[in-house]
Order: structure tokens, then sequence, then C-alpha cells
């Protein structure tokens, strides 16, 4: 059956030797409809980011752009605005017909860390056709904050697939009719549209902007840093804000998002004529988010927001990104939310967990 693979199907993957780990893989690596991936024990300070290109291996472009090697054994500091290359512990033999996509996980993304997988013969970031046989590696550039970090962190994860198995538009508005996906008119075009809350009921704090000069986060400390250290409160009593160029945000959608069960998703940009600004960094909706039965009703998408070249006008209400989303293989043993450390589920406006909540 087509689809993305469900829990289950990874196991059976993982015991066929089409993935394997060294050490051996973690049960808790397996989420609903990916696997976590672990960071190896050596970091390569680049003096650029790269693609492989096709038939070159990493190891090839490494002898051109590697500056240095960081032991990460006893924990080492990635410097903001550098860029890394980590292999990760992982490796794929994958069989026909299976392919894989990469992304960064959610407190990833929230900290603007940008993680991207790369492999030998890569022509993509976060892309692995399906066959491939050879090993993992992530990309690391901090943007907004340097980070602490050591063997065995999950930066990004990886999702795997049997065929194509994206909804069309009609095949979307039918699950729509059957299933809510969002708690408002959808907007179904190339995928779910969702756009910015910048009205919140009963505040003003509409999102929160990185400081630009800040200490360093420890990837291990859950809920030890003040967030008044990192951020800076963002308020409207407009419905409007002008974004900095350079600037990152941390925004949240003004739609509550269902995913079903046999379901999965992907945000992904909308399209580039809506404004200098990029939405997507950590990507990755599983199975169960926002659905009733996993202890959710609708979740809030949140926005890791950078503007580029001008400042811009961000209006609330405006469409900002899209969820497109696919057939599961089948249905995961556990969902998003029920029964597994799920940090964000019936989430709204919320930074990374290493932060303690301003509100409390």
């Amino acid at each position: 059956m087509s689809g993305v693979l469900p829990d289950s199907s990874i196991r059976e993957l993982v015991a066929a030797d089409g993935l394997s780990a060294e050490p051996a893989l973690l049960p808790d690596q397996i989420q609903p409809a990916s696997l976590d991936l672990r960071l190896g024990s050596t970091a390569h300070r680049l003096r650029a980011s790269f693609l492989t290109g096709q038939d070159a291996t990493v190891a090839d472009r490494l002898d051109e752009l590697e500056m240095h090697r960081i032991d990460l054994s006893e924990g080492a500091v990635l410097e903001k605005g550098c860029v890394y290359l980590v292999p990760l512990m992982e490796r794929l033999a994958l069989p026909p017909g299976i392919s894989a996509a990469a992304n960064a996980k959610s407190s990833t993304g929230r900290l603007d860390l940008l993680t991207r997988m790369v492999i030998d013969g890569g022509t993509e970031f976060d892309r692995v056709q399906d066959g491939y046989h050879g090993p993992l590696y992530a990309e690391i550039c901090p943007r907004s904050f340097s980070v602490l970090v050591r063997p065995g962190m999950r930066l990004n994860q990886i999702r795997f697939r049997a065929g194509q198995s994206v909804l069309s538009d009609d095949e979307l508005r039918a699950l729509h009719a059957e299933s809510p996906l969002v708690d408002s008119d959808p907007l179904i075009q190339d995928g779910l549209g969702f756009s910015v809350d910048l009205k919140p009921e009963g505040s003003t704090l509409v999102g929160y902007r990185a400081k630009p000069h800040t200490g360093l986060v420890d990837l291990d400390r859950i809920g030890a840093y003040d967030a008044a250290d990192y951020w800076e409160e963002v308020h409207s009593d407009t419905g409007r804000i002008i974004l900095d160029p350079g600037a990152f945000y941390i925004l949240v959608s003004r739609e509550a998002v269902h995913i079903p069960p046999r379901y999965a998703a992907e945000m992904a940009p909308y399209l580039a004529m809506v404004g200098e600004f990029r939405v997507h960094y950590a990507g990755f909706f599983d199975p169960g988010f926002g659905h009733a039965a996993a202890g959710g009703e609708g979740a809030r998408g949140v926005l890791e927001v950078r503007c580029h070249e001008a400042p811009f006008v961000l209006e609330h209400g405006q469409v900002v990104g899209r969820l497109v989303y696919e057939r599961m293989a089948g249905e995961p043993q556990a969902l998003y939310g029920a029964g597994i450390a799920s940090n964000y589920q019936g989430q709204g406006l919320k930074l990374a967990k290493h932060f303690r909540d301003p509100a409390a």
C-alpha cells in the first residue's frame, strides 16, 4: 500500500536492515510517522554549506570545505552564524520503492536552528531517493542562538514513503467534509492554506522576536531558560506588524489544525509573491496532531518566520503557508499526543521547550 510508513512499518524496516544505527536504535526514536535521528560524536566546521551532487560523496566534499573538526563527546558549542556537518548515528539501505524525507524537529525550528539532512550523491537537502544505501549527515547552522550539543541529540527526523500519497485538492475537500481539518472555512489550493493570527482574543501579544545578542542554549536543558533573556515580546493592537529584515519571529496560525489518524502532513512555504519572508523551518505534522482522541481539539500551527530583503507589513489573517496532506500506509499504533511525549499538543503561541513559559 502506498503512503507514509507508520511506526509499525518503520520497525519492520529496521528488522529488514533497511535502517541501521551505531549504537542501536532506541525504541523512543520511532514516532507515529517518522524516526528521530541522532547526532554522532564529531562536528565538521565548514567554510560553506553544500550539496554533494551526483556521483560524489560527502567525504569528497569535506576534503574541500572542512575547516576543522570538533569532538562532541563531552559537549561542544556550535556558534551562531557558522555552518557544521555532523555524521548521524543512523544509515539507510532502502529497498526499491521506499524513499525518505527529513525535516527539523519542532523544537529545533523554534530555536532558529537551521538543520538539514545531506546524503552521498544528493542534489537536494532533506530528500532521499528510493533504494539509497549510505550514511546520513546533518548540516547545522545556528541562526539566532549558539547551542551546546552532545552525541545522541535529536535535531531532525526522517519520514519514509512508499510511492506517492499526496492528497489532491478535491480529496482534501472531501476529507475536510468528513473530518474537519480546520475550525473555519478551509482555503484549499495545492494543500490547506493557513493564515497568521495578529488579533488574539483578550491580548495584544502576537509573537516573539529573537534578541540579537544572547547566551547559548544547552539543548538538554528543558524549561531552564528565562524567555525574556532570549526573546522580545511582539505586541499589536491593530492586527498588523512590520517584520524587520534578518529578524526571526515566532508567531501562530489563526486556524486550529487537525491531522486525522490515517494522515500525515508537512508544512510547505506559500507562494513567494505574497511577501519577502519565509514561514517554514520545522514541517512535519504527525497523525493525531490536534485530534480529539489524542488529547487535542485542534492545535494552532506555530510559525517560524524570517523576513528577507525589505521590511514587510504582515496583516492579521494573511495567508502565509500551507499544509500538504498525505495518506498513511497504515494507521500508527501510537498517535501524536496519545501515550507518547508530545510537547506541543493543543498548543497556541509557544516557544521551544527549553524556555520557561513567559505567562507562568
